[in-house]
């Protein structure tokens, strides 16, 4: 079943763990993800769009693509209606397709670093500010769901300051390629 990306950005960011993100054909399964909404004082849409925000208040089903700190792109996908400002941060994939390219555009071998964390993710991916906006139902995006159900656990995003005890970093149980580690496992 597709990924619904007019729902909540929690249940989206749910819903995406096992499906599986390719850009140019590269890419894997998606074993990590963050929410982010339009009430939450830890989210870029907090203040309203602007010109770095403005692709997560587009249409629900688009890329949202930013510099982290002036260094990693990072990749979101947009959710809810056009508007609201949620979206859902891509945090890691466990790599499936195109492994050697993204070897190449990481400069390292172990397979198990080359997508743990946003910044490598994109990286990896080829992602940059070019993907910005664009729809993630068409080229160079191919998203397919999950191919079954998932043990997703949740925790504690990281990386952030505001809003830190919000359960909406969401993990696919025990696998190797997430950016971190769950504090304690929580199925949802």
């Amino acid at each position: 079943m597709p990924v619904d990306f007019t729902a909540s950005p929690v249940q989206v960011a749910r819903a995406l763990i096992g499906a599986v993100l390719l850009v140019e054909g590269v890419g894997g399964v998606i074993v990590e993800t963050e929410a982010y909404d339009d009430t939450d004082p830890a989210s870029h849409s907090i203040g309203g769009p602007t010109a770095r925000n403005r692709s997560m208040f587009g249409p629900p089903g688009h890329a949202y693509v930013y510099r982290s700190y002036g260094l990693h792109w990072c990749l979101n996908f947009v959710c809810r209606e056009a508007g609201r400002g949620a979206a859902v941060l891509i945090r890691a994939i466990e790599p499936v397709q195109g492994v050697e390219q993204m070897r190449e555009r990481r400069g390292i071998d172990d397979e198990r670093l080359l997508c743990a964390g946003p910044g490598r993710l994109a990286q990896a991916l080829g992602i940059t500010d070019q993907h910005d906006g664009l729809p993630l139902g068409l080229p160079p995006f191919e998203l397919r769901p999950a191919s079954g159900a998932s043990e997703v656990q949740a925790g504690r995003r990281v990386g952030i300051s505001k809003a830190i005890d919000l359960p909406w970093r969401f993990g696919l149980a025990r696998s190797k390629f997430i950016s971190r580690p769950f504090s304690a496992p929580q199925p949802r």
